[in-house]
């Protein structure tokens, strides 16, 4: 199953950007045994400012995919359960999970309600480039624990 977070907006050369990168790398190596990956960063931008824009730009990476958006109001899970959902969209055939970071002003409320879950980090808000960098962790995290591997404890 193809793996990708679909972000608005390009990340500058930061910090956060290559933890973005170093954790999508590992999760794809990591995750090939297990029927998994590539782990795919896509960034969009809308042609106007503004949610709907934003939303006409993240919809064709819809098709054909499982999606999950990120929204503090969305449902946290633990690691452990956010492994195991992953690996049940695997098993039910899932060829493409969508994970949609939206813009600075969040995502269409049209555009939510297109997808089949929402992912909390918790109530709080974050900045954009970290969501990305904890996503990507959390999705190698998820990896390593469908894998068996010590870098996950409980």
């Amino acid at each position: 199953m193809r793996v990708v977070i679909l972000a608005v907006g390009r990340l500058a050369r930061a910090p956060e950007t290559e933890l973005v990168r170093l954790y999508a790398g590992r999760a794809t190596a990591a995750g090939r045994a297990l029927g998994l990956g590539p782990v795919e960063i896509v960034e969009v931008e809308g042609r106007k400012p503004g949610k709907a824009a934003e939303a006409e730009a993240l919809r064709p990476h819809f098709k054909d995919a499982h999606v999950l958006v990120c929204d503090e109001r969305g449902q946290p899970r633990t690691s452990r359960a956010f492994a195991e959902e992953i690996a049940r969209l695997r098993d039910d055939g899932t060829r493409r999970l969508v994970l949609v970071i939206g813009g600075a002003d969040g995502l269409d409320p049209a555009l939510m309600g297109e997808a089949q879950g929402r992912l909390a980090f918790g109530p709080q808000t974050w900045p954009h480039a970290l969501v990305r960098a904890m996503l990507a962790e959390q999705v190698y995290r998820a990896v390593t624990i469908l894998a068996g591997s010590p870098y996950h404890r409980d």
